[in-house]
């Protein structure tokens, strides 16, 4: 019985992350959009939140080493997934901040945004990839 319910909140917590990814994604599209008129397309924000649900959904929980090869060196993985969850929730706070504020950032500012959030979706997608591979 407990296997179930154990498995089932597992699911639930992994959809959940892929959502908020998918939430940042589509935060990141509408001030990325908004500012290069190239980008102001729906499938531009599709995009963005497609990315932000799989780097969620596979990089911030990320199947740690075994316990005896942990101290032996860095765990690639979980340096990626934590680095990359950093920079796309950072960016994404910032494309927040700036839709609600109603602010005007320089061009500069928002491209340091979306390759920033690039960066940090990839981090997240190889960290996982390369964690499961371990298993």
């Amino acid at each position: 019985m407990r296997y179930p319910v154990r498995k089932a909140a597992h699911i639930f917590e992994r959809v959940g992350l892929a959502m908020a990814g998918a939430a940042c994604g589509l935060f990141i599209g509408a001030h990325v959009g908004s500012e290069i008129p190239q980008l102001t397309t729906q499938g531009f924000l599709l995009l963005m939140m497609l990315l932000g649900a799989v780097g969620f959904y596979l990089g911030i929980d990320t199947p740690q080493m075994p316990f005896d090869d942990a101290h032996s060196h860095i765990d690639a993985a979980e340096f990626l997934s934590a680095a990359g969850t950093l920079f796309a929730t950072l960016t994404a706070f910032v494309s927040v901040a700036v839709i609600v504020l109603r602010l005007d950032p320089h061009m500069g500012w928002t491209w340091l945004v979306f390759i920033g959030w690039l960066a940090g979706v990839a981090m997240q997608i190889v960290a996982g990839a390369k964690a499961r591979m371990r298993k």
